[in-house]
């Protein structure tokens, strides 16, 4: 997997899976752009991304307002003139609580960016790729894409609906050499797991942490490091007929039934 000459736009950049992917592209020799709402975050990245001996490009946006997801990609084309690869992955948690009590905010800020920023970048970005006549594009669904998780609706919501644009793009795009899969990660050893868990028990999250854990059958949590390993393959020529997929890297929770598993009530 090298991606040397090759430019690769990432949302949500500034830590977790995409800081760990930014690494991976660069590590790979690919010309890196970082996009995140957290300018401090975005800008680290990007220096860890240059001490890998490649050019990289930090932003800030929010990628759920369109003239911010058109100013990142028209700044990317600025810089370097192609996008071959993106990693449309920002997202947000949201709250932990009953549907029938979810705050309407919450609920729309998180699709707002899960969902929305997911569509934009697609609307924005699929049209360079058309132009290239080549790209790959991976969002980042979850394993909350596929099954429930209890307390979580607008969470699952979103990812669902990432597979569904995920679906409909591919199906769209894949015979004009452009690609489009997503990623559903589980259990992830990240800021995000470990609010989940002080969201359902702010006394003991670490219980918490244990039982989520406890549903894979590996016997851990994965890493941002193995997520972004996934990103890169399917963003590599190794996947050249993959197309329209979605990508488990869960540790086998969802092919077990003791995987299918309900958030522990507060």
């Amino acid at each position: 997997m090298k991606f040397s000459n090759k430019v690769v736009l990432i949302t949500g950049g500034g830590s977790g899976i995409g800081r760990a992917a930014a690494l991976g592209f660069a590590q790979r020799g690919a010309t890196v752009v970082v996009v995140d709402r957290d300018e401090t975050a975005t800008r680290d990245t990007a220096e860890m991304v240059r001490k890998e001996g490649v050019q990289a490009l930090h932003l800030v946006a929010d990628v759920s307002q369109s003239a911010q997801v058109r100013a990142y990609v028209e700044a990317t084309l600025d810089a370097f003139g192609r996008i071959d690869c993106f990693f449309n992955n920002a997202g947000i948690e949201g709250t932990v609580g009953p549907l029938a009590e979810y705050d309407e905010d919450v609920f729309d800020q998180v699709l707002a960016v899960n969902m929305r920023g997911v569509f934009l970048g697609l609307r924005h970005v699929l049209p360079v790729m058309l132009k290239q006549g080549a790209g790959a594009v991976v969002n980042t669904s979850s394993t909350a894409g596929l099954v429930a998780s209890p307390g979580m609706c607008a969470y699952v919501a979103s990812k669902h609906a990432v597979l569904g644009l995920t679906k409909v793009a591919a199906g769209e795009v894949s015979g004009n050499g452009v690609r489009v899969n997503a990623v559903c990660p589980g259990p992830i050893d990240t800021r995000m797991l470990r609010d989940i868990a002080a969201q359902v028990s702010p006394d003991d999250p670490e219980a918490v942490q244990h039982g989520f854990v406890s549903s894979v059958p590996i016997g851990r949590a994965g890493t941002a490091e193995e997520v972004a390993n996934v990103v890169l393959f399917l963003c590599s020529d190794l996947a050249s007929n993959v197309t329209g997929a979605h990508y488990m890297v869960d540790g086998g929770r969802l092919a077990s039934p003791k995987g299918v598993t309900s958030v522990p009530e507060k």
